[in-house]
């Protein structure tokens, strides 16, 4: 008895639990997700940090009517801080030095005259407005982060920020969910290598390559096999998958014809059977199960779009969910305005491809892009993401908003 789209959401989800951890040196670490938290070893900044290239001084000696101040010496960022030798004169400083002992302000070159005087020869700046305050131009120490602040909480994506925020604290190694390993399976004997030259009842096996691709897009390590349609064969070289892969994604044979033996092999082999079909257009015969302790399987329906669209409405969501323990998962979905008047009379959930693009207000619009059926794979190319459309009512018009999901920027 087929289920609907919302149960069979709901069970696939069930089994997403979290993968194992792995120390991976920082540079290895982009797009993991973070299985430990990550705390301020010092202080942010760390020292009175100088924000602008000019002079330091004392804002005292401004305020006490002093504009004119002689240069002690020039200090550069990474040299150790000399302190203010005389209070009445300034030290010449540049972006990103600590703040000499005896100074508390910096005024930029922008606001500076020089002249130099003959007698002695030093370099004299003059002050051509007071500042507003004290610290002026200065990176307070600890102004932003203090000594011991949670940082990078575990759950967290390591996205360029992240890695750059992990690398002031000194974590050279850090602890990140493992990649999920991930088989990907065409079946039938229609099909045959990309490099090969089909005869005209033949197709090449794109499906894999696609799913491969779109596994690996989403974190997943995954390598490609092929079965044809023959049970001897499938009983052969399905356990081994099983066994050492998380999960399995299986393209084709698990409908009703007499090649499909797909589910009645996975039963064989122990994968227990959470449902089979799902009240959807297309990929309705989407068969989904997981043998006790190891790997699930998504065994999806052949037709290229059927495929690829059971892939993110079900796959790609469980591949994020086993990456992101603790994490808080962005939405799925955004919601997006028909442009034009769909009709859909079947009572199915109706995954429909349309182009995404911004509004004059802003909301997204979706565009129903032309599509030959569930075996049109080009018509995925002008797409951008799919519709789902309940299955009531029969006519959703121009202006509704639906939930879409994007598989392509």
């Amino acid at each position: 008895m087929p289920i609907s789209v919302e149960e069979a959401t709901c069970l696939v989800a069930a089994t997403a639990r979290p993968l194992g951890v792995e120390y991976l040196a920082l540079p290895l670490a982009a797009d993991r997700v973070l299985r430990e938290d990550l705390r301020a070893d010092r202080d942010f900044p760390p020292f009175n940090r100088v924000a602008m290239d000019g002079i330091a001084l004392r804002y005292e000696a401004l305020v006490a009517g002093q504009t004119e101040f002689a240069v002690e010496r020039t200090q550069f960022a990474g040299q150790v801080p000399a302190p203010l030798q005389d209070d009445s004169a300034a030290v010449e400083i540049m972006t990103g030095a600590s703040l000499p002992e005896g100074t508390d302000t910096v005024i930029r070159y922008e606001d500076l005259t020089w002249r130099t005087d003959e007698a002695t020869g030093r370099r004299l700046a003059t002050v051509q407005a007071l500042p507003p305050r004290p610290g002026h131009n200065v990176h307070a120490r600890a102004a932003d982060r203090r000594r011991g602040d949670l940082l990078l909480s575990a759950g967290t994506l390591l996205a360029p920020a992240e890695l750059a925020v992990a690398a002031t604290v000194g974590a050279a190694t850090v602890a990140v969910t493992r990649r999920p390993r991930v088989a990907v399976v065409s079946t039938g004997d229609e099909l045959v290598p990309i490099s090969q030259q089909p005869e005209p009842h033949q197709i090449r096996r794109s499906n894999g390559l696609m799913l491969q691709a779109a596994a690996q897009a989403a974190g997943a390590t995954a390598e490609a096999f092929h079965f044809n349609d023959d049970p001897a064969l499938l009983r052969q070289g399905l356990p081994g998958l099983l066994e050492d892969f998380d999960a399995v994604l299986l393209s084709g044979g698990v409908s009703k014809g007499k090649a499909d033996f797909l589910p009645e092999v996975l039963r064989e082999l122990g994968v227990e059977q959470v449902f089979h079909e799902v009240q959807q257009r297309p990929g309705k015969p989407f068969w989904f199960g997981q043998q006790p302790g190891g790997a699930v399987v998504f065994a999806l329906p052949g037709n290229p779009v059927s495929t690829f669209v059971n892939f993110y409405r079900y796959a790609r969501p469980w591949l994020l969910a086993v990456q992101q323990p603790g994490a808080a998962v962005p939405e799925a979905t955004v919601p997006a305005v028909l442009t034009h008047d769909v009709q859909f009379r079947p009572r199915l959930t109706h995954f429909l491809l349309v182009s995404l693009e911004p509004g004059p207000d802003g909301r997204l619009l979706a565009t129903p892009e032309r599509a030959g059926g569930s075996g049109d794979l080009a018509s995925l190319l002008p797409s951008n993401a799919f519709l789902e459309l309940p299955p009531e009512p029969e006519l959703f018009p121009a202006g509704s908003v639906w939930p879409a999901w994007r598989f392509r920027d």
